[in-house]
């Protein structure tokens, strides 16, 4: 809300004071009224707890009255006439305040008034308490756990405190149970904990989160005194924590994020900081990671622009749109198919490649939602194609992240049923990421998909380390040759001979064979020599829209 009368220098030393207020607020939402022009700022989460207009508002005493349930409301309206008429410096009462849905929370409101010099009331300020809420403390360390994580860091967030987040996990902890059983577990957690705590000190809290992961919220700017008590809180617990007499060597990776500016929120956030935990365990061998965005963007707007696209995604998907790279037959070099690629765009941030996003969104759980989005999108865009040629076949990337949801394979029927879309036209392709997931619920999906004719593609095959122990274990159609193989095949002869032995594996196995990254005739010609069934690239064709493919199976089938 704009409010003109209130001098520049006064809304400057309202924030100020606000901001100070806020560094001590615990779980309380703090409030401030500047009393010379009944001009006040509130707690964001409390103004979207309760539908209130705007942190910032004129009258918000007022405001406030109307939330109060009527009962309360009269005992209210008393207690502030008397802090505003100078009959009372103190406000300390209890009562019910509504919010949107209609539900009514129990909330103790406390305030003072602050004078001037001359002792002229200039600041009423104080802080209202949500009973409802819970103190979100976790039983086993008594650390506040991941619901208090995320409710602390959105006040930082709302009260633009730079702060710097991290996330901490014990490396083979599921080892440690089995060796000294869950007492022996649970009292690891807690020592964790303990040094956890002891590490932040006064300049933060830890916190229990999920499983055997620990989060921080350090008001230290300097992130480098974070990564050296980290270093050492690793050197102590590699010399081994005591249990029951017993010395146990624990190892930890870790993540951190720094929140410098706050056109964001905790959830962008915690991708982010996932991203960097997950390169900490699987690249990084514990080492802390720090996150720091795409190669071209800083950390700052790596975060913005993450926080954009999620933003997206619950506005009806707002700037995705997909384009269809056309798959090649070897021999007749005619189009029989498409990959469908996400994109998202916007005026501030323009055309966003996937690979600045996408590997950090699919950690994130909004991403799911978005998958099936992008199925529907490509399921609706292929019976076009389809109509003109029966036997296209259009592909569709998975993440981990969709498959591990118990109702995956139902998301996908469902889109096949309400679209009448033929089941054997769809390709859907996992990634070696996959084998985060447990190898029992992912075959147990891949024959789920397959058994309703749904084909299923591995891609990127070769650039990790399972790849060949998820062609023995699941029942591929195709496998997709990574460009990084065939780059130099015209002139390398080992790239000849890797290609050649790719293809007697995925023989061996009755899969296809799809070689990505075609940028020459040359290419072409030397892969027809190999058991390769379909070519992608640029020398076919790069990503386009919907109607350059219909286009192509024109040329290619129409006479």
């Amino acid at each position: 809300m704009e409010n003109n009368q209130i001098p520049k220098e006064r809304l400057a030393k309202l924030d100020k004071l606000f901001e100070c207020m806020s560094i001590i607020a615990e779980d309380s939402h703090v409030y401030l009224c500047d009393m010379k022009y009944d001009y006040s700022k509130w707690s964001k989460t409390l103004v979207s707890l309760f539908g209130l207009p705007d942190e910032y508002m004129v009258g918000a005493g007022d405001l406030w009255e109307q939330h109060i349930h009527p009962d309360d409301r009269k005992v209210y309206h008393e207690g502030i006439e008397t802090i505003f008429a100078g009959k009372s410096d103190e406000h300390d009462m209890q009562y019910r305040a509504v919010k949107p849905n209609g539900e009514y929370e129990v909330c103790s409101c406390r305030g003072i008034v602050l004078k001037d010099e001359d002792g002229n009331m200039e600041y009423f300020c104080g802080a209202i308490k949500n009973h409802s809420e819970q103190h979100h403390i976790d039983s086993l360390t008594g650390l506040r756990d991941q619901f208090g994580f995320f409710k602390d860091l959105s006040n930082y967030i709302d009260n633009h405190m730079k702060v710097n987040v991290g996330l901490i996990g014990v490396d083979r902890f599921a080892q440690i149970n089995e060796l000294y059983g869950y007492k022996g577990g649970n009292k690891i957690l807690q020592e964790c904990g303990r040094m956890l705590q002891e590490v932040v000190g006064n300049q933060g809290k830890a916190y229990r989160m999920d499983g055997t992961k620990f989060g921080i919220i350090s008001t230290l700017e300097d992130i480098k005194i974070i990564e050296d008590s980290y270093n050492k809180l690793c050197d102590r617990l590699i010399k081994g924590v005591s249990v029951d007499g017993r010395s146990i060597v624990l190892e930890l990776y870790a993540g951190m994020v720094g929140v410098k500016d706050f056109n964001t929120d905790a959830q962008t956030v915690y991708a982010c900081l996932n991203f960097a935990f997950d390169e900490s365990r699987d690249l990084k061998q514990g080492d802390i990671v720090e996150f720091k965005g795409s190669s071209n963007r800083d950390e700052k707007k790596s975060i913005e622009q993450l926080y954009t696209i999620r933003n997206s995604i619950s506005h009806n998907f707002e700037g995705f749109y997909l384009l269809y790279q056309p798959i090649i037959d070897a021999e007749t070099e005619k189009i029989i198919g498409a990959e469908a690629l996400l994109r998202w765009k916007n005026e501030e941030f323009g055309i966003v490649p996937p690979d600045e996003f996408i590997p950090v969104l699919e950690k994130d759980s909004m991403f799911p939602a978005l998958g099936e989005w992008i199925l529907k999108t490509a399921v609706k865009a292929s019976l076009k194609f389809i109509r003109l040629l029966p036997s296209f076949i259009i592909n569709v990337n998975l993440s981990y992240s969709q498959i591990e949801k118990n109702n995956f394979v139902e998301i996908v029927k469902n889109v096949i049923e309400d679209s009448d879309y033929p089941p054997k036209q769809l390709c859907l392709e996992i990634t070696e990421r996959c084998r985060l997931l447990d190898m029992g619920l992912l075959k147990n999906t891949m024959y789920k998909l397959k058994s309703d004719g749904i084909r299923i593609a591995l891609d990127d095959f070769g650039t990790g380390f399972s790849s060949m122990g998820l062609v023995k274990a699941l029942p591929f159609d195709t496998i997709k040759i990574d460009r990084s193989f065939v780059q130099k095949i015209e002139d390398d002869e080992r790239e000849k001979t890797l290609v050649s032995k790719f293809t007697e594996v995925a023989n061996l196995y009755d899969a296809k064979v799809c070689v990505e990254g075609i940028e020459t005739p040359g290419m072409a010609e030397i892969l027809r020599r190999y058991s390769v069934h379909s070519f992608q690239g640029y020398y076919y064709s790069k990503p386009v829209e919907e109607t350059e493919i219909i286009n192509m199976i024109k040329k290619d089938y129409v006479s």
